[in-house]
């Protein structure tokens, strides 16, 4: 019982607008949705896997990426406290498998509204429907933004605005700064060692400091 009082408690606290369904319905959402514990580092879903449930993020974060047939990766979205994992939706929408690799980045604790349940939420509840499709038009922005960067921005200055935005201190390895650039190790090194010998970086085994972030962003807004 104090579980799912915790767990109501945490899910509306994440997810305010939940609190707008009728008791018997959220009572049904806890009874039904399964709380799932996802160390780091492990996949959560992967393209050709069945979508099970609407993925709700209460803690941690997850990764979203597309791996293309040689490696190369690149990250569509995170989907951060509060946010709803929008592929699942879109799946369990459309009832076909998953087309992208979800990861927890971090520890993160999970509510996955199985897929019946989801589709009466969507139906019944227009609060609901509002919340995911809002969810939908934000991550659609971000791809659109994302596919604008990849096509028209140099990498350099697309890494120099990641380093900003994700630093001052990147706990990241090289591989990984190019799977999120959607681009390859030797190029995204090569630009760090640039970027360090202009004194704008410091270098670390799996590890990024900025040091000069003025010079970083103003290389970005190139």
């Amino acid at each position: 019982m104090n579980d799912t009082l915790n767990t109501g408690a945490l899910l509306l606290a994440r997810f305010p607008v939940l609190a707008e369904l009728p008791a018997a319905r959220l009572a049904e959402l806890l009874a039904a949705a399964p709380l799932r514990q996802a160390p780091a580092g492990s996949v959560l879903f992967k393209p050709a896997m069945p979508c099970e449930g609407f993925l709700l993020v209460l803690e941690g974060s997850v990764r979203v990426a597309k791996t293309s047939p040689n490696g190369r990766e690149i990250v569509l979205y995170r989907a951060s406290p509060g946010e709803a994992c929008i592929l699942s939706g879109g799946r369990l929408l459309g009832a076909s498998a998953y087309s992208a690799q979800g990861v927890a980045e971090t520890d993160a604790t999970l509510l996955c509204i199985p897929a019946h349940l989801f589709q009466e939420l969507i139906l019944q509840h227009p609060a609901f429907l509002h919340f995911v499709f809002d969810m939908y038009g934000a991550r659609l922005a971000e791809m659109i933004e994302l596919i604008g960067e990849v096509a028209f921005r140099r990498l350099d200055t697309r890494l120099a605005r990641l380093l900003i935005q994700r630093g001052p201190v990147l706990n990241a390895t090289h591989q990984n700064l190019a799977d999120e650039l959607g681009s390859v190790r030797v190029f995204v090194s090569r630009l760090l060692r640039k970027f360090e010998q202009s004194g704008w970086v410091r270098l670390e085994r799996e590890r990024v400091t900025v040091v000069d972030p003025k010079a970083l962003l103003e290389f970005a807004q190139q």
